[in-house]
Order: C-alpha cells, then sequence, then structure tokens
C-alpha cells in the first residue's frame, strides 16, 4: 500500500521534472531530433500511471479492497510498463537509437495487464 503511493508520487514527480526538463533543457535537441512529440508521450504516459500506481495504493487499503493479488500485480505491471514505456521514449528522443521502439510496446502492454488486473480486483470491493 505505502510502497504503491511512494512509487506513484516519485513518478509523479518525476514526470513533472522531466516534463519541465524537456520543455526547456532539451527543447533544442528535441526539436532539432524532431522528438519533441515522442518525449511528450512518455511524460503523459508516466504521469497517467503514476497517479495510477497511487490509486492502487490506496485500494489497497483494508477499508477498501485490501492487499489481494490483483492489486499487487497491477501496481507491478504498471511500474514495469512506467519504466520500459516511457524509459524507452525518453532514451530513444535523446540517442534517436530508433530500435528502442521495439521495447516500448512491450510496456504498453504490461499496461494494459495493470489495468485488467485493476478491473479483477472490483470483485474484492467491500461493499
Amino acid at each position: 500500500m505505502k510502497k504503491n503511493i511512494i512509487i506513484g508520487a516519485v513518478f509523479g514527480f518525476l514526470a513533472v521534472a522531466l516534463g519541465a526538463f524537456g520543455a526547456h533543457a532539451l527543447e533544442d535537441l528535441l526539436v532539432k531530433n524532431g522528438y519533441e512529440d515522442v518525449w511528450e508521450t512518455g511524460v503523459h504516459y508516466q504521469m497517467f500511471h503514476a497517479v495510477a500506481i497511487m490509486v492502487i495504493g490506496v485500494l489497497m487499503s483494508k477499508n477498501i479492497i485490501g492487499n489481494v493479488k490483483s492489486l499487487r500485480v497491477a501496481g507491478t505491471a504498471m511500474l514495469i510498463g512506467t519504466i520500459l514505456f516511457s524509459g524507452s521514449l525518453y532514451v530513444m528522443a535523446l540517442t534517436k537509437i530508433t530500435v528502442l521502439g521495439a521495447i516500448t510496446p512491450i510496456g504498453g502492454v504490461a499496461f494494459l495487464v495493470g489495468w485488467i488486473a485493476i478491473v479483477m480486483s472490483a470483485k474484492h470491493i467491500k461493499e
């Protein structure tokens, strides 16, 4: 529970920092390389999933769903998804190594697994 909230908050912080860094310090490089949209996509997906990871942490509260396997899977999948999806886009935008684009969909699949695991955890909601 706490771990997911902390990971989500750190990812959210980094998304804001990387967004600002890309818009200011890296703007010339990203525009020159033609990868400013790639960088922004990485930042957006990182922020969306940072919030999702924090929500997973809240859902893990014993008063809501609890520490069930499907939520642990969801948090892990979104953590891996963020690293692979956003991370590969950041590195690709900086280095122009386009083969890294093959890693990005793996991160996307991890995101999908995470969202499906959240759906599966709904059966544990205490009403």
